[in-house]
């Protein structure tokens, strides 16, 4: 196991480099660059545009150079000094800008990921083991809910109904006196106290889907020769389902570890722009419009590091829940 984990981390760093790569020239494919789009927007608002200040600024942040050179100093900067870039639109390091987003969202994916697991998996054994039961009806038309309706309107719903019914606040992860406060205990609770609303939307389209492949797996399962020869061993039922079949129709869950995160990071994105949450989306949304390349690109990355990172603790996963896989 240990030698397959070193090795996996060795692959990680090409992949990883091909990511960046990719990841900077894509950002580079629309015309022009972050001060042309910034020009576009003073001449459009009506106001003055001082070319030989736009050149400057070009010449500064090194914008006129071959895209080869502006990312080979990119990479060196970030490799010998941790330096991520300055953000042409914050004017801030962008190491500044996204570690505590990228920390909130990270949070919110793992915390709508355990959501969601709690609910579909005792749900979807349940109505695997009662097939044609009144729940199992009613579970799968949630099911089918949950997967045609997007989280952003889920989300809509959700908000409407805590402030015209309930009288709650669903905007934000922090009560306006900690937004700008340092972290502490009571910060740390506050969001917990404000983190449940978005995530709970955010599991409800997965848990849906979750909840039919669980169904489904421990459906084809119940009636292979292993769960016949344990029943006729005399195991009771309960201890039966638990421990052979379950463990096999969890594999999927296991296996899309790194993926599943992903999927919840995207949905996070339009989430946080409806309910306005401080998390990665809404800032790199942002820096991808506006062409702010070392910002989003810094994004790019080090949400790839969540997805590479998310898939080789999938396979270890995959590994210890089932015993016929073996990673040699």
């Amino acid at each position: 196991m240990l030698s397959y984990i070193i090795r996996r981390l060795f692959f990680m760093v090409p992949t990883l480099f091909l990511i960046s790569v990719v990841s900077f020239i894509a950002l580079q494919l629309p015309p022009g660059d972050y001060l042309t789009s910034y020009a576009a927007q003073l001449s459009s608002q009506g106001e003055s545009v001082d070319q030989e200040a736009i050149e400057s600024l070009r010449e500064r942040y090194g914008l006129g150079e071959p895209v080869y050179a502006q990312y080979g100093k990119w990479v060196y900067g970030i490799l010998t000094r941790g330096d991520w870039g300055q953000s042409l639109e914050w004017q801030k390091p962008v190491g500044q800008l996204i570690w505590e987003r990228l920390g909130l969202t990270l949070a919110l994916a793992v915390f709508s990921l355990l959501i969601s697991w709690l609910i579909a998996i005792p749900i979807g054994v349940y109505t695997a083991t009662h097939q044609y039961s009144i729940l199992d009806y009613l579970m799968s038309t949630f099911s089918f809910l949950g997967v045609g309706v997007p989280a952003f309107l889920w989300a809509l719903m959700i908000m409407y109904f805590a402030q015209a019914v309930f009288g709650l606040n669903v905007g934000g992860l922090f009560s306006e006196k900690f937004i700008t406060a340092p972290w502490s205990w009571d910060k740390v609770v506050d969001m917990f106290q404000h983190l449940w609303i978005p995530a709970l939307i955010v599991a409800l389209v997965h848990t849906a889907a979750e909840l039919r492949t669980t169904r489904a797996n421990l459906l084809d399962e119940l009636n292979k020769p292993y769960v016949e020869l344990a029943r006729a061993k005399g195991l009771s039922e309960g201890r039966l389902i638990w421990k052979y079949p379950v463990r096999v129709a969890l594999n999927p869950f296991f296996s899309t570890v790194g993926w599943s995160l992903a999927n919840r990071i995207s949905d996070i994105t339009l989430m946080s722009v409806v309910l306005s949450l401080e998390t990665t989306g809404p800032m790199q949304l942002r820096a991808l419009t506006s062409q702010d390349m070392y910002l989003a690109g810094s994004f790019l990355v080090l949400l790839s590091v969540l997805v590479v990172v998310g898939t080789l603790v999938s396979d270890v996963m995959l590994a210890w829940a089932d015993p016929r896989i073996r990673l040699e």
